[in-house]
């Protein structure tokens, strides 16, 4: 009996309930966790609160927050009732939707390949070709979309030239913009993105290959059966993530492409806030845009969430 209760004391003090014994035994991740917990409260949160309160009052630099007049709701009510307000959701939603449906799945398709290639140096290749885009800054990717979309040099125009086609200025005409942005971000990004899929890949036992292919299942069905499953989970975190940013499409890369030529489909939520926010120093329109932005990215994330708790094992909470 002195043996068990010496056991069970032994058992409560090794507890991780206990909050100081927790604090001593999880010391160490605490330690590097805190570094990533100063840059966002420093970064993120205390700029998201001052957005808050700029975004509620007429905000004048000269006479501070405190100084400036509260106004409430009135710029969010402006932006909605904007006659912008309906073309930037669209465009914004368009360029996000071609976003989620191929620039989400290209990286998982190339991870899958690249994961049946067995030459390993043909796999490195392809790796390092794949992914190298994505250290490129966005200026440069820029300017190489635009020398080969050029109408008067550009490769594309030369190719449709030689099989007596017309060319055809890309970047003056509407209709072009979503997909030629959507191709950009996908050859910049997709090859880096598919790093996180390879390594998820390896954590799949290949005792699962082994006995697949005891019980007859070919590639397609082991790719289907095991691969797949698999890579399930980090697929759903990966589109959890995509979604939180739906309406957040780098507006930096636009600003650098667009003219007012194609505003009609160029011009996103990101892109009028720097036009107003900035450009005409309306800091207070520009808050409430962008926190307005920050409200609806939250919402999608909640409810994707959700579906993602109900429909399947995986969920970020």
């Amino acid at each position: 009996m002195r043996d068990i209760g010496r056991r069970r004391k032994e058992t409560v003090n090794q507890s991780p309930k206990g909050p100081k014994l927790g604090i001593k035994k999880y010391m160490p991740f605490y330690i590097m966790f805190l570094p990533v917990l100063i840059y966002y409260v420093v970064f993120r949160y205390i700029p998201l609160i001052y957005s808050l309160i700029i975004s509620l009052v007429k905000y004048q630099p000269a006479k501070g927050i405190l100084g400036s007049k509260f106004v409430g709701l009135e710029y969010y009510l402006q932006f909605i009732k904007s006659t912008f307000f309906v073309r930037l959701i669209r465009n914004t939603l368009a360029i996000n939707f071609l976003q989620l449906t191929l620039g989400f799945v290209a990286p998982i398709i190339l991870a899958l390949l690249l994961n049946e290639v067995g030459r390993a140096k043909f796999k490195k290749m392809v790796q390092t070709v794949t992914y190298l885009p994505n250290f490129i800054s966005s200026v440069v990717v820029v300017s190489m979309v635009v020398t080969f979309l050029s109408p008067s040099t550009g490769l594309i125009n030369n190719i449709l030239q030689a099989f007596g086609l017309e060319k055809v200025n890309f970047l003056t005409e509407p209709g072009y913009f979503w997909m030629i942005f959507t191709l950009m971000t996908m050859w910049q990004t997709t090859g880096y993105t598919a790093i996180i899929y390879l390594a998820s890949l390896t954590g799949i036992n290949s005792e699962l290959y082994e006995a697949a292919r005891i019980d007859g299942a070919g590639r397609w069905k082991q790719l289907w059966y095991v691969t797949l499953p698999g890579i399930s989970s980090t697929i759903v975190l990966m589109f959890l993530m995509k979604v939180g940013r739906v309406l957040d499409v780098g507006y930096d890369t636009i600003v650098l492409m667009y003219n007012p030529s194609i505003y009609s489909t160029s011009d996103v939520i990101g892109t009028y806030v720097y036009r107003r926010g900035i450009l005409n120093g309306e800091y207070s329109f520009g808050s409430a845009v962008g926190f307005f932005q920050s409200i609806i990215g939250l919402a999608l994330v909640i409810l994707a969430n959700k579906m993602a708790k109900k429909y399947s094992e995986t969920s970020l909470w």
